[in-house]
């Protein structure tokens, strides 16, 4: 049976540091786009543990509601607890600041168990020419804008960058890609409106065989349709890349809009049946503070958080790095 223990008033200035390669400048734009997620975060957790002379059952639900409420989900929020509650026996006794130090801690390690990596910035992997990346997500989402922000940042660090324009049933689709192509200096594959999706997307990685291009970036449809229609064009998709350069793509990567909420996870329910979803894109972060469902989708799907967004600015958006982002999260 769990037994209670002491806990003392909280002391932010005794809270660490993980120490990680964001500069100050990515740190600073972490904490201003985690902000409202931040801030309803940490006041529910210390609502949760304000006062109380000891962490019992009762605390311990508390928090569990708080997690629920910021969206981390039900499942996620009950695993943390249950790892909060064996360290707090295991450990005999808990002040404050060590309360918010095993949560920090064991969400960390949830993020590591799910394949996150710190990894350096927008890293093109060797041997990989050219390196495929597909994007797939619903309308609305911020999947065109977040392909422009990535043929941003490959293009800043010298690579030569392709759209591929594979999103056929939307003529905006293809004429909104073009337009970040021309934004990013980056080239630009398209056959226009109503044409074959998986043939634009062979097309386009046959083309930068051909042209000697770094890495390319395959725009999809943004519809669900039906999970079965969704299902045959994506897998028909990802069979035409793969003949155009065996292995490809490298980097299947599902972009969610952050202010969704809940709805993201049935979203990437959707799309992980539909496809081998291999990393998670999280948009608008700095426009929400539902921030913590990239904790519960990553857990619940075991798919690593690769970037996140935090404005409309081509420079918005940031390699996820579990170290900053729980620590911005949990900062005072």
């Amino acid at each position: 049976m769990f037994k209670p223990f002491p806990l003392t008033l909280p002391h932010s200035s005794q809270m660490s540091i993980f120490k990680n390669w964001f500069s100050r400048e990515k740190k600073e734009e972490l904490d201003q786009g985690l902000s409202k997620t931040k801030s309803s975060f940490m006041d529910k957790i210390t609502k949760a543990i304000a006062g109380r002379s000891q962490v019992d059952t009762e605390v311990l639900d508390e928090i569990e509601a708080a997690l629920i409420t910021s969206d981390i989900g039900l499942e996620t929020a009950v695993k943390i607890i249950d790892r909060l509650e064996a360290r707090v026996a295991r450990e005999k006794y808990t002040r404050d600041e060590e309360v918010y130090r095993f949560l920090r801690e064991e969400i960390a390690a949830l993020l590591t168990e799910n394949r996150t990596e710190d990894l350096p910035d927008f890293l093109v992997p060797e041997g990989l020419h050219p390196y495929v990346i597909m994007v797939v997500g619903v309308n609305g989402v911020g999947k065109t804008t977040t392909i422009g922000k990535l043929a941003f940042q490959f293009q800043q660090r010298g690579h030569k960058v392709l759209l591929g324009a594979a999103d056929t049933f939307r003529a905006a689709a293809v004429d909104q890609l073009r337009i970040w192509s021309e934004r990013t200096g980056s080239g630009f594959y398209a056959k226009g409106m109503n044409t074959d999706p998986a043939a634009v997307a062979y097309e386009s990685v046959a083309h930068a065989i051909k042209e000697n291009y770094d890495v390319v970036i395959i725009d999809t449809a943004g519809r669900l349709h039906t999970k079965i229609n969704l299902m045959n064009e994506l897998g028909k998709i990802r069979r035409s890349i793969d003949k155009a350069l065996p292995g490809a793509p490298h980097d299947v990567i599902l972009v969610l809009d952050a202010t969704t909420g809940q709805n993201a996870i049935e979203q990437c329910k959707q799309f992980s049946a539909a496809t081998e979803v291999q990393s998670l894109a999280l948009t608008k972060l700095d426009g929400t503070a539902k921030g913590g469902v990239a904790l519960g989708i990553s857990d619940q799907f075991r798919i690593p958080i690769k970037y996140i967004g935090l404005g409309e600015g081509m420079h918005q958006l940031l390699v996820f790095n579990k170290q900053a982002f729980v620590e911005s999260l949990f900062s005072q």
